[in-house]
């Protein structure tokens, strides 16, 4: 009798420790099916990223924060360099659309990469022939009162990134603004290639 009391206890033991087992195995499948690292990019204006890190914990998920990675750029460029493209550009095309602030930076970037101009984004902008500036914005001091807008700088960093839609055009002109003689120098001694918004483009 004793015997058979202990052999049941036994195997109530036994199947309560397999029973623990199981329920174990069952939770460590779920944490083995969990993804192992959730990617969350970081953009300096997202100010959210406390609540992602307490939903992170609360998820068990561990998670490996990354910088959101820069686009490879088709020309070197300083802090100036970008400075000064993001100010021209807002002071040539501030009023023209996205495409034709595009085309100024395309314009801008064109010069850098060609061998008949400076090296440098700050250098093209304020390049001088006979002391006269290439643009007039530099010329009269504007470039320097200008608030830039949010589309001027996606503008000029998708022209950074490499989007050109300006089919090469070295020189830009506003037609309505810009004196005869510089006029004629354009008409006579350049290449037309289009009109878009308030400016022409040539090469």
């Amino acid at each position: 009798m004793y015997r058979r009391a202990a052999i049941i206890l036994l195997l109530l033991d036994m199947i309560i420790i397999v029973s623990c087992f199981n329920t174990k195995g069952i939770a460590m499948n779920r944490y083995a099916s969990t993804e192992a690292f959730r990617l969350q990019q970081e953009d300096e204006k997202n100010e959210k990223h406390f609540w992602g890190f307490l939903e992170g914990l609360s998820s068990g998920q561990r998670i490996l924060k990354v910088n959101v990675m820069d686009k490879t750029a088709v020309v070197e460029y300083s802090e100036e360099d970008y400075d000064n493209l993001l100010r021209i550009v807002e002071a040539e095309a501030g009023c023209e659309d996205s495409t034709g602030k595009l085309l100024v930076a395309n314009v801008i970037i064109n010069r850098v990469k060609n061998e008949k101009f400076p090296d440098t984004i700050t250098d093209v902008i304020y390049q001088q022939e006979n002391g006269v500036t290439q643009f007039s914005p530099v010329g009269n001091g504007r470039i320097q009162k200008v608030k830039v807008s949010e589309e001027t700088r996606e503008a000029v960093e998708d022209a950074i990134a490499g989007e050109d839609v300006s089919r090469g055009a070295l020189y830009f002109v506003a037609r309505k603004y810009a004196d005869s003689r510089r006029l004629a120098w354009f008409d006579n001694h350049l290449k037309r290639l289009f009109t878009y918004g308030g400016h022409e483009f040539f090469l």
